[in-house]
């Protein structure tokens, strides 16, 4: 069976192009192929979090991941600080990756560019613990957007370039994964831009959103002056809040506000209050579950420990193998 890894780091809750672009997607996939999901803590570091913020953040995307319907008995939910053994594979890695290469990644001028008093060396090999990541379950296949594509290639030439050296068709290459259909966007409410933690929280709707929340993040979605002619192209701001409810709305209901927009009778303040109400019906349910996860303080742990078990089985076996072809024998 082929192996699936993707994973997130826990920086805060789960938003709505998290579950839409990808984990609703592994909940099918857990049932055809060998899943590692797991909740990238270590990545983390490289933003300096509190030791508060990592454990918290960390039991919080533990506890969506399940309530989004991943399945502990199926896919091996793991958190990445459980097993140490990618450190050691990222630390082989390192030794035969260039500080050339490193520095081109374009990840890695944006962060730079971004955080200027915070270039760190995590931030340089960035792109090698990803590799480690993705190498030590020897993954064939790593769910990314178009962003994470870069790191995904480098991957491939650090399992490549460690084959060459040790003389051993020993790392598949990984490659990207999207479902086999297109991947949808989901848009910000900031009227540009895909939703995520780098376009703010009030232009992000978040899976543990309460409806108050929603409602206002909504109300405060960018718009325009309105159509000015009958059936006349829709700007960015616009056609993002169609985006939306094309996920989230019935498609009366689409259709209702698309022909209020071609003859120029639309109210946009009825469109955010109709798509705020389709948005609270959508994400309460999944709300609802992250809460019922996390109050059973025993069940995560459990869901945790059985993760760590599995992963760390599959990655010691690596490691060991790696050691061999490297030339670590024991005496």
């Amino acid at each position: 069976m082929k192996t699936v890894l993707s994973g997130i780091r826990p920086t805060g809750d789960l938003h709505l192009g998290n579950y839409i672009g990808a984990l609703r997607n592994f909940v099918e996939m857990q049932h055809q192929y060998n899943c590692y999901f797991f909740i990238a803590d270590f990545h983390s570091l490289t933003t300096h979090p509190t030791p508060e913020n990592i454990q918290g953040n960390v039991r919080s995307v533990l506890a969506q991941y399940i309530a989004c319907g991943l399945d502990p008995e199926k896919a091996t939910i793991y958190i990445q600080s459980d097993v140490p053994e990618v450190i050691e594979l990222y630390l082989y890695l390192n030794m035969n990756a260039y500080l050339g290469e490193l520095e081109r990644c374009s990840s890695f001028k944006e962060k730079i560019r971004q955080h200027p008093d915070n270039v760190n060396a995590g931030l340089l090999t960035y792109p090698t613990l990803m590799a480690a990541d993705i190498l030590i379950h020897k993954a064939n296949f790593v769910p990314v957007g178009k962003d994470q594509e870069q790191h995904l290639e480098m991957a491939r030439t650090f399992g490549n370039r460690f084959n060459r050296m040790y003389g051993e068709d020993y790392f598949p290459e990984p490659q990207a994964f999207n479902f086999g259909k297109e991947l949808v966007k989901i848009p910000a409410l900031n009227g540009a831009g895909k939703m995520g933690k780098s376009e703010g929280e009030s232009s992000t709707i978040f899976l543990t959103d309460t409806p108050k929340q929603i409602e206002k993040k909504v109300k405060r979605a960018v718009t325009d002056a309105g159509p000015t002619e009958p059936n006349s192209p829709m700007s960015e701001p616009i056609a993002n809040l169609f985006q939306l409810m094309n996920v989230v709305s019935e498609p009366d209901t689409i259709v209702f506000f698309k022909e209020k927009y071609n003859d120029c009778s639309i109210r946009y303040g009825d469109l955010k209050k109709q798509l705020a109400e389709d948005m609270i019906a959508f994400v309460n349910p999944i709300r609802e579950k992250i809460e019922a996860v996390m109050a059973d303080e025993k069940n995560l742990n459990r869901v945790a420990e059985m993760g760590k078990e599995k992963a760390k089985a599959s990655a010691g076996k690596t490691i060991r193998e790696v050691r061999e072809l490297i030339g670590f024998k024991p005496y």
